[in-house]
């Protein structure tokens, strides 16, 4: 999670990617996305430390993950959260306590087969605070809750420190699992993980759970063959919160919380066979850190930064591509904010093909996560409690 509300950024889900809304996706935008064209309107209220909301295939309804073990339902629609999970006794007791942490219920990814299989995975930290990703069932097919007894634990990290655990789960354009890892906590990434790819801390992972039990490494990630761990996707990472696919793209979108300076934007395009370095802990950002040293070449430069000392930031919230069809005008700008000062960035790729950042909104609250619903629009999440979507201007 974020340095201050998770220790350092949260991440998000999806699913293999739906039928596009237009045949030819807008990748590149002559102007700026218009601000005055969007609103921020109350779609939830009344949670506790909310971080995340996805959908499910097949399904309507949107799923609301609360930081202390609760998952919670809700139609498309609107209307009153009913319960689908609760795993509050298996989460780090500090997740349902009153003060700052970074540990809890952290990540949440259905299944692309979900409308035929019922499985979906979540991501959390453990009573010894160590990451555990598990993968549940429906109690039923098409049923609205989940199984409590179905939980099988795929994966496990300890986790040296209580920040930095990432926690974003989403499944990629190919059907495997990818999963972010913060760099193990503490300040400064003490046991340089970021750079080292004998460790999964510091990594985005990719693996393959289509299997009875457990996970399977694909062939084609970048070290199965040596060289560094084989489930290691990209490396190079400081405690991303969040990340996501361009479901109309299959470009992958990582927002990774730097430091004490620099907040940051990676991105890695559709076709890449994945092994880049974002950098963590040579670089914050596209600056050099503390003297340390890249491993296997120069980092891959993030998209876009923004200092803390002029946008008054503290830690980067990932977001989303626009791909809903509601607001004409976002088609293919990346939103991310910062959840201490509330401000929302449009990021996005001019006609010339230059990456281009600039101010959208000021939420005003505490934006711990962004989310998208099964056609593609945006939901924003106040930490305080609150689901907002993402609308037309009226």
């Amino acid at each position: 999670m974020h340095k201050w509300i998770l220790g350092a950024a949260f991440l998000a889900g999806l699913t293999l990617l739906p039928a596009m809304a237009q045949e030819t996706p807008i990748t590149q935008l002559s102007t700026a996305p218009d601000p005055s064209a969007v609103q921020l309107t109350l779609f939830v209220e009344g949670l506790n430390r909310p971080l995340f909301i996805t959908s499910a295939p097949g399904s309507d309804a949107v799923y609301i993950l609360q930081q202390g073990g609760k998952i919670m339902r809700v139609e498309a629609a609107g209307g009153t959260p009913t319960l689908f999970l609760d795993i509050s006794s298996l989460v780090s007791a500090e997740a349902n306590g009153n003060g700052y942490t970074e540990r809890g219920l952290l990540g949440m990814a259905f299944h692309p087969d979900f409308a035929s299989n019922g499985l979906f995975f979540v991501n959390y930290t453990d009573a010894r605070g160590n990451t555990v990703i598990a993968r549940y069932t429906v109690s039923a097919a098409g049923a609205t809750k989940a199984d409590p007894n179905s939980a099988q634990k795929i994966f496990t990290q300890e986790q040296p420190y209580e920040n930095h655990n990432g926690g974003n789960m989403a499944f990629g354009p190919d059907g495997d699992l990818y999963i972010a890892l913060g760099d193990g906590g503490s300040a400064n990434d003490p046991e340089k993980n970021g750079q080292n790819l004998q460790t999964l801390l510091g990594k985005i992972l990719r693996i393959d759970v289509n299997v009875d039990k457990g996970y399977t490494i694909p062939p084609d990630n970048p070290f199965v063959n040596g060289d560094g761990l084989p489930e290691i996707w990209a490396y190079g990472v400081r405690n991303p919160w969040r990340f996501s696919f361009d479901r109309a793209t299959g470009d992958l979108y990582i927002g990774d919380v730097g430091q004490n300076r620099h907040e940051e934007v990676n991105f890695q395009p559709a076709d890449s066979k994945g092994g880049e370095n974002y950098g963590w802990s040579a670089y914050e950002g596209k600056h050099p850190f503390q003297n340390d040293q890249p491993t296997g070449g120069t980092p891959v430069e993030p998209i876009a930064e923004y200092s803390h000392s002029n946008e008054n930031g503290c830690s980067i919230t990932g977001g989303y591509v626009y791909r809903g069809s509601a607001i004409s005008s976002l088609q293919g700008a990346y939103l991310y904010s910062d959840y201490c000062s509330g401000r929302i960035w449009a990021a996005y790729r001019d006609t010339s093909g230059t990456w281009q950042n600039n101010v959208f909104l000021e939420a005003g609250f505490q934006v711990s996560s962004f989310g998208e619903d099964a056609n593609g629009e945006l939901f924003v999440i106040d930490y305080v409690g609150t689901v907002y979507r993402l609308m037309p201007a009226s």
